[in-house]
């Protein structure tokens, strides 16, 4: 199956994402922090990143960003939490992310992103 790198500063989101992907036959890597990301990025890509939006050493955005800059075949999805207006989410789309989520997300969310994602 596919290589998935998941960038989120909360373990347990990592966690929840690790398990459901797994169960698909995904390899996993993981990392707490945009900066980590991008390392992890450059030395293997991946098929898809899945970014949190809301993180600190380097955000969602700004790894989205920096992924579309260096790699033209990248493919994110970006999640965010952040209530209110979908403007993170709105954002992360212009910059490039195929799909965008909001948490709360059921497996089947995930799935079918990656999916697409993958297919696109």
């Amino acid at each position: 199956m596919a290589s998935i790198l998941i960038v989120d500063d909360e373990a347990s989101i990592r966690s929840l994402l690790r398990r459901i992907l797994e169960e698909d036959g995904h390899q996993i890597r993981e990392a707490a922090n945009g900066h980590h990301c991008l390392t992890l990025y450059r030395e293997a890509p991946a098929d898809v990143v899945i970014a949190d939006i809301l993180m600190p050493e380097r955000d969602g955005l700004e790894v989205t960003l920096a992924l579309m800059q260096e790699f033209l075949d990248a493919r994110v999805i970006a999640i965010t939490g952040a209530t209110g207006n979908r403007n993170y989410l709105d954002i992360a789309t212009l910059f490039g992310a195929r799909r965008v989520i909001q948490k709360p997300f059921t497996p089947n969310d995930i799935r079918r992103a990656v999916q697409y994602t993958l297919a696109h």
